[in-house]
């Protein structure tokens, strides 16, 4: 479970945080009620998860329940593998 915790930091910290300190984003920040990610960016999420984890992601999986911090990603990426 780390290494897909990991893997979704790595990529919101590149795509959506870019120079942001790494420390500052922990598992439980929370992406969507934080407004770190908006709705384009819950997409482009989504697809990385979708390619990089081999995983279909059901639309009623792309709510905040689901995605909203990087400990309810990985679970819903664990779910899927």
């Amino acid at each position: 479970m780390e290494e897909i915790k990991e893997a979704i930091k790595a990529y919101i910290l590149k795509e959506f945080l870019p120079g942001e300190n790494p420390a500052a984003l922990t598992d439980s920040t929370p992406l969507i009620t934080g407004g770190v990610l908006d709705s384009l960016a819950t997409i482009k999420l989504v697809v990385f998860l979708e390619e990089r984890f081999q995983i279909q992601i059901q639309a009623h999986e792309t709510m905040v329940d689901y995605l909203n911090t990087i400990s309810d990603i990985a679970q819903l990426v664990h779910s899927k593998l």
